[in-house]
């Protein structure tokens, strides 16, 4: 049983909804990114049947994976975005997003992308610091705009995720300190440019718990019943994202247990007229993909056996960076052969070029394996390292595929590279 159910076997094939994955790999070659359009629909369903009845705008956190296709198909289902950069605005509004339901998020935002998201009317600016509330305040006022704003708080909590990925805690570069936000917000009232809207809070990425969440809700609560007191009137809670997705055994939240939770809070504590947002990337995106790579040679030492393939970092860094756990699963199911423990290790002059390590499967050179859960933090964090071209971007939709962004040209990667006489 693989990790999703959009990617099964039938009569020994893996399967992409109903396209064998051996077609896709013969067809378009590998290392390719496969994705199912059903996939993305099911998730986006599971938040929206939480939400039933409730003020929520689910806004996709697409640094996950910003391919156009997977926007426009959540674009389609009513998603807002949040976006962490100009860049990914710009892919937003080149699909048609409506900006008006655009959160933008991140600790670094430059002059020229506040006034793109100024000109394009965002919903809201999550700001993650006095200087840039100071900046953004600036900007807003040289254009002529006011700047909907809420504060990105800190609330100190242990996400109990890996720390890479946790984000609520003093020592992360995100957020203000819950403790200072109200005098934050209160010099954000002295800015005529600045229209207070919102508290926002994000936690970690991979929480396969409620606990968390509901601990960093009851101190956002005691701080919106604070700013109440200060004259500052709250309109919408940002939640952020974070629910974690199935690698391999994980029994993770689903977004009905976490929105249960939440509005049982908010009504018991008269906070239920406020919007609730949230970010959700990798629980949307992390099942709907997979990526296929065939094994160019088996390498069998004393101390280890190799299965060398031709994907690699470039395409998925998530192993060698976070130590993260991908299952693997050989597209055809083998028959007899023997079964031994592999590293699965891709070209890249590196040591820490590894997509899994101790397997234990029955392999043969050529055989194509399905790096499962690759929907998310895949592609987007790919690279050229090598000089390798970025693979191919697919996607399913029953037995239809198509080609959501062709494979990098070798010569692609260098053409605009200038050299001196």
């Amino acid at each position: 049983m693989t990790v999703s159910p959009h990617f099964a076997f039938h009569q020994g094939v893996l399967h992409a909804e109903n396209v064998p994955l051996t077609t896709l790999a013969e067809r378009f070659g590998t290392p390719l990114y496969v994705y199912s359009k059903k996939a993305l629909h099911d998730a986006w369903g599971a938040y929206q049947q939480a939400a039933t009845g409730r003020n929520v705008l689910v806004c996709y956190g697409m640094k996950a994976n910003s391919n156009l296709a997977v926007l426009n198909e959540f674009r389609k289902l009513g998603s807002g975005f949040d976006i962490v950069s100009g860049g990914e605005l710009a892919r937003v509004l080149a699909i048609g997003g409506d900006a008006g339901k655009v959160v933008f998020s991140g600790v670094g935002k430059q002059e020229w992308e506040m006034r793109a998201a100024l000109k394009a009317g965002v919903k809201c600016f999550n700001v993650e610091s006095e200087p840039e509330l100071e900046r953004l305040a600036q900007v807003a006022q040289d254009m002529g705009k006011v700047a909907p704003v809420s504060l990105r708080v800190n609330p100190d909590v242990d996400a109990q995720t890996h720390p890479y990925i946790s984000t609520g805690l003093k020592e992360n570069k995100f957020g203000i300190a819950i403790e200072d936000a109200p005098g934050v917000y209160q010099r954000a009232k002295q800015y005529g440019s600045l229209d207070i809207v919102g508290v926002d809070c994000h936690i970690g990425s991979q929480i396969t718990e409620v606990s968390p969440y509901l601990d960093a809700l009851d101190k956002l609560l005691v701080l919106i019943k604070h700013l109440a007191g200060l004259g500052v009137n709250i309109r919408h809670l940002d939640l952020g994202g974070g629910i974690g997705i199935r690698y391999t055994d994980e029994t993770p939240l689903t977004p009905k247990m976490l929105l249960d939770k939440v509005f049982e809070k908010l009504d018991a504590q008269g906070f239920g007229h406020l919007q609730i947002v949230l970010e959700p990337g990798r629980s949307l995106v992390g099942n709907a993909g997979v990526l296929l790579t065939r094994i160019e040679y088996l390498k069998h030492t004393d101390a280890k056996n190799f299965a060398i393939v031709d994907a690699a970092m470039n395409d998925l860094i998530r192993p060698t960076l976070y130590d993260a756990w991908h299952s693997v699963e050989q597209v055809v199911t083998p028959v007899g052969g023997q079964v031994q423990t592999y590293d699965i290790v891709g070209p890249i002059c590196e040591s820490g070029d590894w997509l899994a390590r101790n397997r234990s499967l029955a392999l043969a050179q050529g055989d194509v394996l399905a790096i499962m859960s690759a929907g998310a933090y895949a592609f987007t964090m790919a690279s050229q390292y090598n000089t390798r071209p970025r693979a191919a971007e697919v996607m399913v939709d029953n037995d239809t595929v198509t080609v959501v962004r062709p494979r990098e040209k070798l010569e692609s990667l260098f053409e605009h590279e200038v050299v001196l006489d």
